[in-house]
């Protein structure tokens, strides 16, 4: 995938089950509204069965998402724009105000 896929939603039974980190729309239910979520496909810690993991989840306590309580994926961007990219491949001299010379006053 690149980064050009972000923004494109696509049917959760298209999305990719190899690990990789997708954004997801969560189906609204009696619970409350739909939401989006960050996801991965895999095994939670205490189970036999593979499903959608949040990825913000604690170990110990994964939480979990089951095709039919997804709606929608879409990958994650994966680079950054072209012009940030070169500002931060850049040699900026340092500003003014970090520079100790003459002492910190104190």
């Amino acid at each position: 995938m690149s980064g050009t896929d972000f923004g494109m939603w696509r049917p959760i039974a298209t999305a990719p089950r190899d690990g990789s980190r997708l954004l997801v729309v969560i189906r609204p239910s009696e619970q409350g509204a739909g939401e989006v979520d960050v996801v991965k496909w895999g095994r939670p810690k205490h189970s036999s069965d593979d499903c959608w993991i949040a990825v913000d989840s604690d170990a110990e306590c994964q939480f979990v998402y089951t095709d039919s309580e997804l709606v929608f994926w879409m990958p994650l961007p994966t680079n950054f724009p072209t012009r940030r990219a070169a500002l931060l491949d850049a040699d900026l001299p340092e500003p003014p105000f970090l520079s100790e010379d003459g002492g910190s006053g104190i």
